[in-house]
């Protein structure tokens, strides 16, 4: 959790809440990330990667004590422009500028996680593949586009961590008619390295989707838990039932 606030834009404009499907980029599994240190570190890069645009207006600073956070923590590591713990999650930016400069307000991320859920993967499985999909186009107008949304309003926020990377397209013959080719993605090339390895970036990246996951549905922890101890005693009791039901016919007959 120590990573330098960022002034970098993360405009996630996505058009028309569009979803990875089953004919577009394939979707990796994003890593389980449940635990506190792992919360705790997703939670730094959201407030220092994503807050400076977009707001997370259903959840407020106080609830991240449930991540393991105190008070002070909170305040020396997530706090940086006159913010109150009580306060929530909002951004700086006003809509309307944001309308002006970019074309479009980012959308509000407080339960991003759950709204890009498709029968393609999970809201995480597509956040995760997103995030690490970004490549140097310099046809675009902010210099960067990605192969899970072609065209994307949004530039690499984390492009330090990652570093700048090309996509390599490789020609292959249409399937549907071998007279012609078609180009593919042939994966990336590395054009400047960044201050992580890639295995570093993924971790980095599996922490924020699981922060935005948990942020989607901060009870979901609870629930589950609860869900166990429900199952185990509506197991039990109608095992009680059965031996019950049958003492009772027993004497009956």
């Amino acid at each position: 959790m120590n990573f330098p606030k960022k002034m970098i834009a993360l405009l996630a404009l996505l058009p028309g809440l569009a979803f990875a499907n089953e004919g577009g980029f394939p979707l990796d599994k994003a890593p389980e990330r449940a635990s506190l240190s792992s919360l705790q570190n997703g939670a730094k890069l959201f407030v220092n990667y994503c807050l400076n645009c977009h707001s997370a207006s259903a959840m407020r600073y106080n609830r991240l004590k449930d991540l393991g956070l105190t008070e002070d923590q909170i305040k020396a590591n997530l706090l940086f422009s006159g913010e109150k713990v009580g306060d929530m999650m909002t951004t700086a930016l006003k809509p309307a500028d944001a309308k002006a400069w970019f074309g479009a307000v980012p959308p509000d991320l407080s339960v991003i996680a759950r709204a890009k859920a498709s029968g393609a993967g999970t809201g995480g499985d597509y956040l995760y593949t997103y995030l690490r999909s970004f490549y140097k186009d310099d046809t675009r107008p902010t210099g960067w586009n990605n192969m899970v949304l072609p065209n994307v309003a949004m530039p690499h926020a984390m492009w330090q961590l990652q570093g700048v990377r090309t996509v390599k397209m490789v020609e292959e013959k249409d399937p549907h008619d071998h007279t012609k080719t078609v180009h593919k993605f042939g994966g990336y090339e590395t054009v400047a390295p960044g201050v992580m390895s890639a295995t570093e970036f993924d971790t980095a990246t599996a922490d924020l989707v699981g922060y935005l996951e948990w942020m989607a549905e901060p009870a979901q922890g609870t629930r589950k838990r609860l869900g166990v101890w429900v199952l185990l005693f509506l197991s039990l009791f109608s095992v009680l039932c059965w031996r019950l039901s049958a003492s009772y016919w027993k004497e009956v007959k």
